[in-house]
């Protein structure tokens, strides 16, 4: 399999994502009336009004007052966890390295595009762009908020398709989620489900791990 362009999600693959990790460090023992960290980051993060935040259909003050009330958890509490996260995502150091060595052969004429197609919300997303210039590895990609769509919407991964006149055949997109796989496989995309950031190099096909 000949690989062309390489289209990255962000959260858990360029960076970590850990979102169990941040309440157990947010709110310590107090779940807010869960029965685990994992089940309150589910009632956050996987809720319409996070995924109307991530498409851009909310602002950031909108989405903390909505889950505050809806959680029943205090505003102010709720504003320190959610405001502070797009300076808080960490980039991952071997997904960097990647990308730096990625971007070598392709300055030697010898490499691929690299792009990227993450559901970000628009404040979190211009804050990487500003703390991170390993940014400038990537030629170009798409966050969610900038057009009004997210994964796993097919329209996503044909706007990022036309923008880049990418070729499915020739494109390997890499998630953690796997419900993105699977839409970038039903248009006939590469794909790569990573479970393990660490392993991404491993997982590449051959003539990319070298």
């Amino acid at each position: 399999m000949k690989i062309l362009d390489l289209v990255f999600d962000f959260g858990g693959v360029v960076f970590d994502w850990n979102p169990a990790a941040m309440l157990r460090a947010h709110f310590g023992d107090d779940w807010q009336g869960f029965d685990s960290p994992e089940a309150l980051a589910r009632a956050i993060f996987s809720h319409a009004d996070w995924h109307a935040f991530d498409r851009g259909e909310r602002s950031l003050d909108e989405v903390i007052s909505q889950t505050a009330q809806r959680l029943a958890i205090g505003q102010a509490q709720m504003h320190a966890l959610i405001a502070p996260i797009g300076a808080q995502l960490q980039p991952i150091a071997t997904t960097v390295q990647l990308l730096h060595d990625l971007q070598e052969r392709r300055k030697a004429g010898k490499g691929i595009r690299l792009l990227f197609l993450s559901n970000m919300p628009a404040p979190f997303a211009r804050t990487l762009e500003q703390r991170h210039a390993f940014l400038d590895c990537f030629e170009g990609g798409i966050f969610s908020a900038d057009v009004l769509l997210a994964k796993p919407q097919p329209e996503i991964y044909e706007l990022l398709a036309r923008r880049y006149q990418l070729t499915a055949a020739t494109t390997l997109f890499i998630d953690d989620h796997g419900p993105n796989v699977q839409a970038a496989a039903a248009l006939g995309w590469q794909t790569l489900h990573l479970t393990d950031p660490a392993q991404l190099r491993q997982q590449l096909p051959a003539q990319l791990r070298q």
